[in-house]
């Protein structure tokens, strides 16, 4: 017996032997397999061990601000806080500091009114069951710095913030179309991933945001970097700083006007654009109703009404018809015509706005009575369409005016047949945008140059401070001779200015505005005809400012006012060119037949003080200031490619270590402003107007980051100021 047990722990031994072996050869041949093969079961080796020891952060782009030409801020990156509550019990170790919310009743109660939210709406999302934790829809996102300290400062259990970033329009509805928005979205790594939607931020978005770079290391099993370990980093880089040519303080003439036509008068909406007449620079513009950049909850629609939706402008067209026949040098302004009724070869029955007419007039007062079978007279005696149709094109209409914002409408020139073509002369039956009205008015202030507007001035590097694109003056096509832009100026003075005219509504004391009125009848839906209604209109000024010397266009337009009536757009249109007025100081009392020359200013910088004088006198700019007692000039105002008149101060800095302070006097505060923050001094303005005190003495010697208060007044009178 004993020996056959000895058999079996010898067999047994032997198999165990066998079955080690085995093992440790397939442990051997696994290993082998592991350290040479790429792949195992399809999964990547490489790249399986990367994901276990090595770890990529992003380093987010800070998205670029916007500035008005002011450098006021008008869109920029904020830290918001999105709102959760824990509710499970199971958060709290110790019952003498909860960290859950432990009296429901009481934490909907007090968070209500800093969300804006009612307290039954907060309990609904504090008693979902079977939540670890809950948030509060949208009224707990986007939660501000303010928010979020009222919210700790209540001491309650339970609320815990996440941290992102959002976009925020520090001025509301300020500009609201134009700037347009951009939205906030979280990823799963809890980076804010942020987007222009609208407006300057979605035609500018790649600009803004920038280019988010990464970090790349070696991590322990808590995920912390090895230390001594190689790490691959690319920086991220920022976003790019947008500078406007929006004037902020014109822009909020325009929104305040609109909106006290709102209030005393009423439209369904209404549109205005100002645009430096010299230069093309858009300075102000809205349409009304606008919306709050921040919530967007009282939006309307998603169209920018001044670029993406064109409508029939109406009797401001006649301009550009009448403009057309003096450039195909066929119009004679003290021939006549019988106004009142007009009928085409079909039958078709076209009257003057008085069917009863004026009886036999000349075509120059037809222009300031706003004829319609005056502009027929001129397309069916002496014109065709083609001249029509080219002309407008000249102009602009019928294309894009290539202005930087999205979504912008070339209109519609659709005019073959008779009456179609009668039509297109006074603005119906064609569409066109308020930004395509003004560019085309630019010939009237540039001796027959038409100009392209624009609204970014610069574009700037944040992280050097440098101007990576400026904007400028762009000249298109010169599109009417000399002739052609004074006798259309003498028409429009005399269409506002003149007794009895239709522009008699937008006359000021001064007698400095002019321009061209509109009504225009609003089409049907269906395309069966126009409505008959008495506020079934769009009312319309297309106007220059100061007719002596232009420097603003202005276009404003406004569906379905209030009784059909024009009190409205005119009372707006003549409160912003007060202001305006009084802000660069444009008031005028000229001497009769003063001849005024438009100089573009180029660079002076580095150059010798007594060239650039010469320049300057040469050219009939004599008005010239020179701060300090240096021989070379180092920087100018204004600066190089501004276009000024020979009535403007051209400041010219010099190499003088001791600058001393001028006298302001009487300057205007746009002119004011801009010396000093030339000379790097920090500005203080109180009120609007002309400088009638000043808190640093004349001669005082000026110093980097010097500050300055101005006191403004609208009208300077020599004798009180101090």
């Amino acid at each position: 017996m004993k020996k056959k047990k000895r058999r079996n722990n010898i067999k047994y031994g032997k198999l165990l032997i066998i079955c080690s072996l085995f093992l440790f050869g397939l442990m051997i041949f696994r290993l082998v397999q592991l350290a040479t093969a790429k792949e195992i079961d399809d999964v990547s080796l490489q790249e399986l061990a990367s994901k276990r020891t090595t770890r990529t952060d992003k380093l987010e782009a800070k998205r670029g601000t916007i500035y008005s030409v002011n450098k006021d801020v008008l869109a920029q990156n904020v830290t918001s806080y999105k709102l959760i509550a824990y509710l499970s019990s199971s958060r709290t170790t110790n019952k003498n500091k909860p960290q859950h919310v432990v009296d429901k009743e009481q934490t909907a109660e007090k968070l209500a009114p800093i969300l804006g939210m009612e307290k039954d709406d907060v309990l609904k999302y504090l008693n979902k069951e079977n939540l670890y934790q809950t948030e509060f829809g949208s009224r707990g996102r986007g939660l501000t710095e303010i928010q979020k300290q009222e919210i700790e400062n209540l001491g309650l259990p339970g609320l815990d913030f996440v941290e992102s970033y959002k976009r925020y329009y520090p001025k509301g509805n300020f500009l609201s179309y134009t700037l347009g928005y951009a939205t906030t979205k979280i990823d799963d790594d809890g980076n804010s991933l942020i987007t222009g939607k609208m407006g300057l931020e979605l035609y500018y978005d790649n600009i803004l945001k920038g280019e988010d770079g990464f970090v790349t290391y070696q991590k322990d099993l808590k995920g912390y970097k090895i230390s001594g370990t190689n790490e691959v980093r690319k920086e991220a880089v920022q976003g790019k700083d947008i500078y406007l040519t929006i004037d902020s303080n014109v822009q909020f003439f325009v929104e305040q006007a609109l909106t006290n036509c709102k209030n005393n008068f009423g439209y369904e909406w209404f549109t205005m654009v100002i645009m430096d007449a010299r230069t093309g620079k858009i300075l102000g513009l809205s349409s009304n109703p606008n919306f709050d950049l921040n919530t967007r909850e009282n939006i309307t629609n998603y169209l920018d009404l001044t670029i993406a939706l064109p409508y029939e402008p109406g009797s401001t067209m006649k301009t550009f018809t009448y403009m057309a026949a003096m450039e195909n040098g066929v119009y004679d302004g003290s021939k006549t015509y019988k106004s009142g009724v007009y009928v085409t070869s079909d039958g078709t029955e076209i009257g003057d706005w008085n069917r009863n007419g004026w009886g036999y007039i000349t075509y120059d007062k037809g222009y300031a009575l706003s004829s319609n079978v005056g502009v027929i007279n001129l397309l069916h005696n002496f014109m065709n369409s083609a001249m029509l149709r080219q002309y407008y094109k000249k102009l602009g209409f019928g294309k894009k005016t290539g202005i930087t914002l999205p979504n912008e409408s070339p209109g519609k020139l659709g005019f073959k047949y008779e009456t179609e073509v009668y039509n297109a002369g006074f603005g119906q039956g064609i569409t066109t945008t308020p930004l395509q009205n003004v560019q085309a008015m630019t010939p009237l202030t540039n001796d027959g140059m038409l100009l392209k507007p624009y609204i970014v001035d610069r574009i700037v590097d944040s992280d050097t401070g440098e101007a990576i694109y400026t904007g400028k003056r762009t000249e298109k096509d010169r599109v009417a001779s000399t002739q052609t832009v004074q006798k259309m100026i003498s028409l429009m003075d005399d269409t506002v200015n003149g007794i009895g005219n239709t522009g008699s509504g937008y006359r000021i004391d001064s007698g400095e505005l002019i321009g061209k009125t509109g009504t225009a009848q609003i089409a049907r839906d269906n395309g069966g005809g126009y409505m008959n209604g008495q506020e079934d209109i769009i009312s319309s000024f297309s106007g220059i400012y100061p007719k002596s010397d232009p420097q603003f266009i202005i276009y404003a337009s406004v569906k379905r006012p209030s009784g059909g009536s024009q009190k409205g757009i005119s009372t707006a249109v003549k409160e912003v060119v007060s202001n305006l007025s009084k802000y660069y100081g444009t008031e005028v009392n000229e001497t009769q037949g003063e001849e005024i020359v438009i100089y573009t200013l180029p660079s002076f910088e580095n150059k010798k003080l007594d060239d650039a004088k010469t320049t300057l006198t040469n050219n009939k700019i004599y008005n010239q200031v020179i701060i300090g007692e240096g021989n070379k000039v180092i920087s100018q105002y204004p600066s190089k490619d501004s276009v000024v008149t020979s009535k403007d101060r051209v400041f010219l800095v010099t190499n003088d270590s001791n600058l001393k302070l001028m006298n302001l006097t009487g300057y205007s505060s746009k002119e004011a402003k801009g010396i000093l923050e030339t000379l790097g001094m920090k500005v203080k303005l109180t009120g609007n107007g002309y400088v009638t005190w000043q808190s640093v003495p004349p001669d005082a010697v000026i110093t980097p980051g010097m500050e300055i208060e101005l006191t403004l007044n609208p009208k300077f009178d020599a004798n009180n100021a101090s």
